[in-house]
């Protein structure tokens, strides 16, 4: 497919795949010859029932997912999840967090306010963030009813590489920026949750895949729209659901799953073409004199990359140049400064190529 688009290297609302998008504009005015657009349908209709359906019927082939996990489709995106797990996961007692990055540390702030939070690891130091802690020197309390991390930081680039011990207390992870970027054991896992807007759709939709054993524990005041359990037993259709983007969320899912990448399919190519890219990427910014990275090697995120000019004074020039060469949204996040590339499964390897030949340049001509 020729490229007909800039390359955006957003942190999210994100990139999507430019095939998804032309399918959903040729549907826009008439869905498989219902005469509706997915906008207009009645969320009990059959023919919005058989979209829901088979998009979780492909995110449970994709990751496979075993029966023991209901799937949710919900809203208000991995901060509203801040206050939504505890509500429902807590109850009202211990709940232990890893810190790494500003969404494990926006996500335990929130917890406060339904129970007893006890830091169990923290990787802040006066540089900001940039490692994981020792998994075996967390402390985690064995009366926690949950243990939660972040295992992709979206601002600060740390990612797990790893499954956390968590000593068999529940492990609950914000996913958000790195769901369905590769392979994962959801057995692991009693909880994962994520915002759809980095690599599985538009911002609106909220995933949440749960292991069926820790539903019905809610608080008494959490809203019956939160709670885990009613949406369960309603199939995400206790209030109406963010329709649109979990009909573009399947179209994603089908785009995933017709991946090939290096004699792989699936997400095992999405995986595998995800690896390639950060190798890409981060070895040019390795190779540099004029840019620098800040995160340790071995908790780098294949998602987000952030880094730095050491001369910051050529921070604009820099942006502007990327916009001219069609290299969008590369600035930093504003509480980090910076850089920052966002290759979720959208960007294509020709994309990062393009962005490393215009570091390159840009070093040759001001480094």
């Amino acid at each position: 497919m020729s490229r007909s688009r800039p390359y955006n290297f957003s942190a999210g609302p994100a990139a999507i795949p430019e095939e998804v998008l032309q399918e959903a504009a040729a549907e826009m005015l008439d869905w498989h010859g219902c005469g509706m657009s997915v906008m207009e349908m009645s969320h009990r209709g059959p023919q919005f029932e058989s979209i829901i359906a088979q998009a979780e019927a492909d995110l449970r082939e994709l990751l496979r997912i075993s029966d023991d996990y209901a799937v949710l489709f919900m809203q208000g995106g991995a901060i509203a999840e801040n206050a939504i797990v505890p509500l429902n996961l807590s109850g009202g007692a211990k709940a232990d967090y890893v810190v790494t990055g500003s969404w494990s540390q926006k996500s335990q702030l929130e917890a406060r306010k339904y129970c007893d939070v006890h830091i169990s690891a923290s990787a802040h130091d006066e540089q900001g963030y940039g490692s994981i802690p020792d998994n075996a020197a967390w402390s985690i309390r064995p009366d926690a009813q949950y243990l939660h991390v972040c295992t992709n930081e979206t601002i600060d680039g740390v990612e797990f590489h790893f499954v956390p011990d968590s000593h068999g207390v529940p492990l609950v992870a914000d996913m958000s920026s790195h769901l369905l970027s590769r392979q994962i054991d959801v057995s692991r896992y009693a909880c994962i949750y994520g915002g759809a807007q980095k690599n599985i759709g538009p911002a609106g939709l909220t995933l949440v895949i749960i292991r069926r054993d820790m539903l019905g524990h809610a608080l008494p005041h959490c809203p019956s729209a939160f709670d885990y359990a009613v949406v369960a037993a309603n199939h995400s259709m206790f209030n109406t659901p963010p329709t649109y983007a979990i009909y573009i969320a399947g179209l994603v899912l089908q785009w995933i799953k017709r991946q090939r990448f290096e004699g792989l399919s699936g997400l095992a190519a999405v995986e595998a073409r995800n690896i390639a890219k950060a190798h890409l990427l981060y070895d040019a910014l390795d190779a540099s004199q004029l840019y620098e990275t800040r995160v340790g090697r071995e908790c780098r995120s294949r998602m987000n990359v952030p880094f730095h000019l050491r001369e910051s004074a050529l921070n604009a020039a820099f942006l502007q140049g990327a916009e001219s060469a069609g290299l969008l949204q590369l600035k930093g996040h504003k509480s980090v400064g910076g850089m920052r590339a966002s290759i979720y499964n959208a960007m294509p390897l020709e994309g990062v190529q393009a962005l490393v030949d215009y570091l390159k340049d840009f070093e040759k001509h001001h480094g």
